[in-house]
């Protein structure tokens, strides 16, 4: 019988999360059932969501349950199987969690899908060909739904679903201007993704009229389309700069998910631009992933879209480097290697 690894959520956190919130477990793989697949995890995704799915809070999904092995996006290879579609051998992506195996009910629609690594790496279908290219490609398609020659906006700029909103919106023929943490980032966003300008948000401490002159000289036309991941004193500086009827997609609020109180600095700018906000969350808008995911495939195997991955070892680095992603301590899409 096999041995798996699992970590699961032990406690929940007060205030900011720690690596005591997290155990590291041992368990037995039972034998498949008529249906099932076993997958062996090449490589895990870490994400900003599953930092609110830790509270025991009011969310558009249900909280981590404790002592479960924490949720998470999985590529993997399929290496028994009981189901007639997946056989051992086959690349797969899907949400198997924390852990170095998982049984996939393959009869459940969803939950398992295969993938091609001809001209696509199997690592990128938890990035640029994944859920954040996903979430990058709807808040820009069916939000903001930019015209050419328009000046779009993006915070956390150098990340997974940034770097793949500066692909798409550049092949719209847009002004993409980037917001990240630290001068190697946006350098990065500049240099190799494709952005006209990015700027540091560490330069102007906390200083939300600083960093909105500073936008007026990089978006010279007023920004028509924002996408946002912080919330906070950035986003307020956006706002300062938004055009008449402008667009907001709102995917992430990282700057609160320690429980920080989240103000807005100028709601009257919503009213006085006639903005649109919307929040959302991708996995409700299924209908969009495969247009999606064709347009990510070309982008990445074109080279195109060369977005950067920062890559821990090991099942057991997974919490330190969870950590680190909150505090913006990856560079691009955040991976745990397990193979």
């Amino acid at each position: 019988m096999t041995k798996n690894h699992q970590i699961v959520l032990d406690n929940r956190p007060k205030g900011e999360a720690t690596a005591a919130n997290f155990k590291l477990v041992e368990t037995d793989i039972a034998p498949l059932q008529d249906g099932q697949v076993l997958v062996r995890h090449h490589y895990l995704s870490l994400d900003p969501y599953m930092r609110g799915r830790m509270n025991d809070s009011k969310s558009y999904a249900a909280s981590q349950p404790l002592g479960e092995v924490m949720i998470g996006g999985t590529v993997g290879e399929v290496v028994e199987s009981r189901h007639p579609d997946y056989a051992a051998g086959d690349q797969v992506v899907g949400m198997g969690g924390w852990q170095n195996y998982s049984v996939v009910t393959a009869t459940q629609p969803g939950v398992l899908r295969k993938v091609d690594t001809t001209h696509v790496p199997l690592s990128a279908y938890l990035g640029a060909v994944g859920m954040p290219g996903v979430t990058a490609y709807y808040g820009l398609v069916h939000i903001i739904d930019p015209k050419p020659g328009q000046t779009v906006t993006v915070t956390a700029a150098s990340g997974a679903v940034g770097s793949a909103y500066a692909a798409l919106a550049k092949a719209r023929g847009c002004r993409v201007v980037g917001i990240a943490g630290g001068p190697d980032k946006c350098r990065y966003a500049v240099e190799e993704l494709g952005f006209d300008a990015c700027l540091d948000y560490r330069e102007y401490n906390q200083d939300t009229y600083a960093l909105a002159k500073a936008l007026k000289e990089a978006c010279p036309d007023g920004i028509d389309g924002h996408f946002e991941n912080v919330g906070g004193w950035i986003m307020d500086a956006v706002m300062l700069r938004a055009n008449a009827f402008s667009r907001m997609a709102v995917c992430g609020m990282i700057a609160g998910y320690d429980g920080q109180p989240l103000s807005m600095a100028n709601p009257a700018l919503i009213l006085i631009n006639r903005m649109r906000v919307e929040g959302f969350i991708v996995s409700e808008h299924m209908q969009v992933w495969p247009a999606a995911l064709k347009e990510l495939g070309s982008l990445v195997a074109s080279g195109k879209l060369r977005a950067r991955e920062s890559v821990a070892e090991g099942l057991s680095a997974a919490p330190e480097a969870f950590l680190g992603m909150l505090k913006g301590q990856n560079f691009g899409k955040q991976l745990v290697k397990l193979v």
